[in-house]
């Protein structure tokens, strides 16, 4: 009797069958074929002139990932589409773009499912790119520092040059030939700061030469980021927020010539000065140079012919004084003259006066001195008197008057007896007369 299990193995089919099923569903599908879809390229990759790919779809607010399928661009038409592209966006294809293609699903019972890119519509990428380029600047507009380093003073005469470059680049030996071989003989000192100029590594190598330039800021009066000719797509990496707004509020001057003419990145817009190559930045800070001179020229002219126009007054100035000069020097004179014979008139009566006034005040002046005199000596007799008072009370007469004696050895006046030897002869004086006697003992 057969099986449940015998059933189910006579009605199931193998894989490749079940694929042939799929592929016949899709690959016949109209509304699958040659449809124009956006998404974001992942992953490319060119081998043998196929270029694999990932299509995704990203959620525009967090960033995942909400859908994603494999796609080729088969050698056949990949080359007809890359160069297409790199007609219109100046860039080769890659991954993280934002594009648009048409694709026709397609699905292989052995490979799977994948999408076969047939065309592509660049205009798109290009869109994207602007897009992103605008809302870099729309963001430092806002900011308020999209204008903050174009409006920095620059140095009369900008010598002192930091330069950020590729050290073996050959815009950066253009801009040092310009510079060294000057038509003017005009100095530059230069500094360079290597950096990066193309790869992914060029925004953080540029940020971190600018980073050693702030570091040194007062040795500089600008900097130079310069990059020769290449291709468009190598200047992705000037088109960075962060690179942008660093530059936008760097303390000095920056110059950015990258790339040609036709090439415009956001540097361009934030930086002091944007010049179309490295050769156009050194003649710019030649023509600085050279602007100075002409000031330095102009300013000198302009003292000479200043004081030519001076002398010039000044000898017209010198003739017409010298023609006034023997008149004013009669006039002089004649005042001169009439002032001193009105000082001579007035001296005799102006000595009379003095004289006159000088004499009372010698008169009252003596009558002053009789007056003090005979007050200074009525001091002096009444302080005579009152010394002769203390002498006479003194002296010796009125105490030996009193019963006192004086006694007296070997020419001294004796207060001691420690004065005295035994055998040494006083003299005793008394109020009548004096005596002798010899010193028997003497004690303290």
């Amino acid at each position: 009797m057969p099986t449940l299990f015998d059933d189910q193995m006579s009605q199931a089919m193998t894989l490749s069958a079940f694929n042939a099923r799929i592929k016949k569903n899709i690959n016949n599908q109209a509304d699958l074929q040659y449809q124009w879809v956006q998404a974001e390229t992942s992953d490319v990759q060119v081998r043998r002139g196929h270029c694999y790919m990932e299509l995704i779809e990203k959620n525009p607010d967090t960033g995942a990932t909400v859908a994603k399928t494999q796609a080729v661009a088969w050698a056949s038409v990949f080359a007809a589409l890359n160069a297409k592209f790199h007609h219109v966006t100046g860039q080769q294809f890659a991954s993280g773009m934002k594009v648009m293609v048409c694709v026709s699903a397609n699905f292989h019972e052995q490979y799977g499912l994948k999408l076969v890119v047939t065309d592509i519509y660049p205009e798109f990428t290009l869109g994207d790119m602007e897009r992103q380029r605008r809302e870099i600047l729309d963001r430092l507009a806002r900011e308020g520092v999209i204008d903050m380093n174009k409006t920095l003073p620059w140095p009369l005469v900008p010598q002192r040059i930091a330069v950020i470059s590729a050290a073996g680049a050959a815009g950066y030996g253009d801009f040092m030939n310009q510079l060294a071989h000057n038509a003017y003989g005009l100095q530059f000192y230069t500094c360079l700061f290597t950096a990066m100029m193309q790869g992914a590594n060029t925004v953080p190598s540029v940020l971190a030469a600018l980073d050693r330039i702030n570091a040194h800021i007062d040795l500089f009066d600008c900097v130079v980021v310069i990059r020769g000719g290449g291709a468009t797509s190598d200047l992705n990496s000037f088109d960075n927020y962060d690179l942008a707004a660093v530059i936008a509020q760097f303390p000095i001057p920056v110059i950015v010539g990258i790339g040609h003419e036709r090439d415009v990145t956001v540097l361009d817009y934030v930086a002091s000065v944007r010049v179309k190559t490295p050769t156009a930045a050194a003649e710019l800070l030649i023509q600085r140079g050279t602007d100075a001179l002409s000031h330095l020229t102009d300013l000198s002219n302009a003292i000479v012919a200043s004081a030519r126009e001076m002398l010039a007054h000044s000898r017209e100035q010198l003739a017409y004084y010298s023609s006034l000069l023997p008149a004013a020097a009669r006039r002089v004179l004649d005042t001169s003259r009439l002032r001193l014979e009105g000082y001579a008139r007035t001296i005799p009566l102006t000595v009379a006066g003095r004289i006159a006034t000088e004499r009372t005040h010698l008169q009252h002046h003596g009558e002053r001195v009789v007056v003090a005199a005979g007050q200074h000596m009525e001091r002096q007799r009444l302080r005579l008197e009152a010394l002769s008072d203390k002498v006479e009370l003194l002296s010796p007469r009125n105490i030996l008057n009193r019963g006192y004696s004086l006694t007296m050895c070997h020419g001294r006046y004796i207060t001691s007896a420690d004065q005295l030897n035994p055998g040494d002869t006083i003299t005793v004086h008394l109020k009548q007369g004096r005596a002798r006697a010899i010193v028997a003992e003497s004690k303290c």
